[in-house]
């Protein structure tokens, strides 16, 4: 894309401060921690003045899975009491204080353990889950993200309908389309 998908802009927020302030926002308010990789000089003074916990992840390069381990395992750090950890990403920028809300009164009211958003025929991010499952979560590896737990328990799996979580942004095409919106 030429440059880091986070810093890019939409509607006067790059997508990454789109995404703090969605977390920051909403019932996660306490403990919102945003994990960094590649490109982190870049971006992290872009964020340096949200009153989030920001962790490095030095081990970007092996995928998804590290930012997981570090971003569960800071969690624990900060509130070790910790009932449950909502993951999400900053390519979403339709997801909103709303939808987060959604996943933890689905929580609430079921006994599923993972609460996944529903679009475009999959379930995925953002999505909940409940402590039990942070083992599971510090195990993955690589490339490996919520999908493979989302896959592995599908009896523990609720959903909730976000047909706006299938626009993300991967692409410059991606990006110039969501200014369409």
């Amino acid at each position: 894309m030429g440059s880091p998908k986070q810093n890019l802009v939409y509607q006067g927020q790059t997508l990454l401060q789109r995404a703090i302030q969605t977390a920051l926002t909403s019932v996660c308010h306490e403990n919102v921690v945003v994990v960094l990789g590649a490109d982190e000089g870049i971006i992290r003074p872009g964020i340096s003045d949200q009153l989030v916990h920001i962790a490095y992840n030095t081990l970007w390069q092996e995928g998804m899975a590290s930012s997981i381990r570090l971003g569960v395992t800071e969690l624990l750090s900060i509130q070790p009491l910790i009932t449950g950890a909502i993951l999400m990403l900053c390519d979403q920028p339709f997801v909103d204080p709303l939808l987060i809300y959604q996943l933890t009164e689905k929580r609430a009211e079921t006994d599923f353990g993972i609460i996944a958003c529903a679009y475009r025929d999959t379930l995925g991010v953002p999505v909940l889950f409940d402590a039990a499952y942070f083992p599971q979560l510090l195990m993955l590896q690589g490339k490996e993200g919520a999908k493979k737990l989302i896959k592995t328990f599908p009896n523990d799996v609720a959903q909730i309908a976000f047909p706006l979580g299938a626009i993300d942004i991967d692409t410059i095409e991606d990006y110039e389309q969501l200014h369409g919106h």
